[in-house]
């Protein structure tokens, strides 16, 4: 899935590739993917590209006093074409759920595609006048980059879910997603299953400044990227995330691996619970 810093990559493609671009036609492979109707997608013909945006892990590109906003899920992706077909796609099982067309002050005509695959689409787009009416966007969190200190440590200390749960939780910080919120953990030395209100000041502190440094190199990694590279340049950063049975680049041991029904994370015991191996519910073990 993509999160903050191949969002905020996205964000800034967009704003050099398709801001002063005149949107024009707008093909819909996969009408599930659409969560508004009115206005009607078709609203965005014709209108200039004026600004682009994020949300946490929302994507938006403004047109002329509309958003189309987009939260890309975890297969999503955003794809940039420079010479698109002319024909509009087939409706069917494709990767393919949306295609948006421009035309360019250069006389030029590409388009993005927003693909998913598989045949369940959970890729969502929105188009409305304000980001703020979509609910999800409106329960979000402080931006993980854009949160003070003092905010940080208010807001952890206000819950009491684990360290590897409450960093996810996009309502209490947004943008960190399954990877990040393994690298953030494994470069503060915290256990994932640390619980978040009995962390301490020293060790808060800790976490915030890990959290700022993972997710401002990668941002930096990012930017400038072109968005086909984008997945590829954050599997190339990670220390730990789908990296179990590798060796931890930072002290040797071997990486190990929690996993659930639907999803797994990544950790490293000497660096992080001092040489203890979690619990991994596959073995029908909890940690007390």
């Amino acid at each position: 899935m993509p999160e903050l810093p191949e969002i905020v990559a996205l964000e800034r493609f967009l704003a050099e590739h398709a801001v002063g671009a005149v949107v024009g036609r707008i093909d819909v492979a996969a009408l599930s993917v659409l969560k508004t109707f009115d206005p009607p997608i078709t609203a965005l013909s014709g209108r200039d590209v004026t600004g682009a945006g994020h949300w946490g892990k929302y994507l938006g590109l403004e047109c002329g006093g509309l958003w189309l906003i987009t939260h890309l899920s975890r297969g999503g992706w955003l794809r940039w074409l420079d010479e698109p077909s002319p024909h509009p796609p087939k409706p069917g099982k494709g990767p393919l759920a949306l295609r948006v067309h421009f035309f360019t002050p250069e006389g030029s005509t590409p388009a993005f595609d927003l693909t998913e695959a598989g045949t369940k689409k959970r890729l969502a787009v929105w188009v409305v006048p304000d980001p703020a009416q979509i609910p999800q966007i409106a329960r979000l969190g402080p931006d993980a980059l854009e949160i003070s200190e003092d905010e940080f440590a208010e807001r952890l200390g206000a819950t009491s879910q684990r360290l590897k749960t409450v960093l996810a939780d996009q309502t209490v910080i947004a943008g960190i997603g399954n990877a990040y919120s393994d690298e953030i953990l494994h470069a503060a030395k915290l256990s994932p299953f640390a619980t978040s209100s009995t962390l301490g000041a020293e060790k808060t502190a800790q976490l915030y400044e890990a959290m700022r440094t993972v997710l401002t190199d990668a941002v930096n990694r990012s930017v400038g990227q072109d968005a086909a590279r984008l997945k590829g340049e954050k599997r190339s950063g990670l220390q730990v995330h789908a990296r179990p049975g590798l060796a931890c680049p930072v002290c040797g041991d071997t990486i190990r691996e929690v996993a659930y029904t639907d999803k797994s994370f990544q950790y490293c015991p000497t660096c992080q619970t001092g040489g203890k191996i979690l619990a991994d519910r596959r073995m029908s073990r909890l940690l007390k």
